[in-house]
């Protein structure tokens, strides 16, 4: 059977696609490059919001009527396999726990599911960027979150595993090696060890490559921050933090059941910045949550203002079925959602270009990792900062470049 693999969503998605084709790969089926020549659609989704959702069903409108087999992974098949039967009675249903059964699926084999680490299968990678997943599910129950929901409980995978994955990203040309889980910081707190560590192990890996730390929760990055700070002192390791705050305001906070304080959360700032200057800060915000007071967004706004975070990701709030924030009374008006984020999203361009420019006249060496538009090539410093280059290079190659202009996504930089 031919199988043709279509990923949405987070780097985790990522992550289990590369199982799935490498499963695929040592199995009597073949991976395609095109839908057209396929067999079979596997197509992994992502309901973290509704409009995401809304396009996962739309897709597979699309799709219901190619007369391909098509399999259903990700999120979606996990909470919400009912509106996929409506659209497609037929699909076969694989969630995210369980990416190591795909041929069984395929096949059409009578599964009992079995859950496995993840790190004990075969990859594939054909990519500069090799997603790795250290851990599956969360130990957390936000309250506006359907992602816990689909993906479980924390199971960290043992350092040993996780390095073999490493190696043989490494070993098939992967640069960038992104390490993801639902919160990166509770890496460990169920095998006795924690993120740091596992980053000492990894940074030890010989080779020229790249190590991009993902998303981590402020409550678990408080538990063992030396350990984590620590473990980023590597220049193997993006200085990159991505710690998203939600609100700043602590009542909202409670509300999310997100279990730490605005406090806490420049506490951390401040750490990492003490050992890191120029270190790159992506945070998250969700404008709109129910009950949500003009005060409160100015809370956020001051909060913003204060820590000036060099990315701020603005989601208005979307209510995702099987949450208890779904149930919260007092909803926004849509109108004033949009009007705090058409706020937000100004103010923290604005700081995200104030901070840019400061970098005009630097010097780095940079990793290319992608081709940009217009016969442009993009690629990332020591923090992770996109920068776009006019020059020809090579995907994979680490160049020496200087800043020469700066917008508030990403800033310009020629060969030197």
């Amino acid at each position: 059977m031919k199988v043709y693999v279509e990923v949405y969503g987070c780097t985790a998605n990522k992550g289990d696609a590369s199982l799935i084709k490498g499963v695929i790969k040592e199995s009597d089926h073949e991976l395609v490059e095109s839908l057209d020549d396929a067999d079979a659609l596997i197509i992994l989704t992502c309901t973290v919001i509704d409009t995401t959702e809304q396009r996962m069903l739309s897709r597979l409108e699309k799709l219901k009527d190619s007369g391909k087999k098509i399999v259903v992974a990700g999120c979606m098949a996990s909470v919400q396999s009912d509106k996929i039967k409506t659209i497609v009675p037929d699909a076969g249903l694989l969630p995210p726990q369980y990416p190591h059964h795909i041929v069984d699926i395929l096949e059409d084999k009578k599964i009992s599911f079995i859950e496995k680490n993840k790190t004990a299968f075969p990859k594939y990678f054909d990519e500069i960027f090799a997603p790795i997943s250290i851990s599956e599910g969360c130990m957390f129950s936000c309250s506006y979150c359907i992602t816990s929901i689909a993906r479980g409980k924390l199971k960290s995978y043992p350092i040993s595993e996780i390095n073999r994955d490493v190696c043989i990203a490494v070993e098939n040309g992967c640069k960038e090696i992104q390490l993801t889980s639902q919160d990166t910081s509770s890496y460990g707190i169920d095998l006795n060890t924690d993120l740091g560590n596992l980053l000492r192990e990894i940074s030890i890996i010989k080779d020229d490559f790249k190590i991009r730390v993902g998303m981590m929760n402020p409550y678990t990055c408080l538990k063992n921050i030396d350990s984590i700070i620590d473990g980023f002192d590597d220049q193997k390791i993006y200085k990159f933090l991505h710690l998203p705050v939600q609100s700043g305001d602590n009542k909202v906070l409670e509300k999310m059941n997100r279990k730490y304080s605005v406090n806490d959360f420049i506490d951390i700032i401040d750490n990492f910045r003490k050992k890191y200057p120029d270190i790159t800060i992506s945070t998250d915000i969700i404008v709109g949550f129910p009950s949500e007071s003009d005060e409160q967004f100015q809370h956020t706004i001051d909060l913003l203002e204060a820590v000036k975070p060099d990315i701020t990701n603005i989601t208005r709030f979307s209510a995702r079925p099987y949450t208890k924030a779904k149930e919260l009374k007092e909803r926004i008006k849509t109108e004033i959602v949009k009007q705090r984020s058409r706020k937000l999203t100004k103010i923290c361009e604005n700081i995200s270009r104030e901070k840019n420019q400061k970098l005009i006249g630097s010097k780095y060496k940079i990793l290319i990792t992608e081709k940009g538009k217009n016969k442009t090539y993009v690629g990332r410093n020591e923090n992770y900062k996109p920068i776009v280059i006019e020059n020809k290079v090579k995907i994979g190659e680490f160049i020496q470049i200087e800043v020469s202009r700066a917008e508030s996504t990403y800033i310009v930089g020629s060969i030197i």
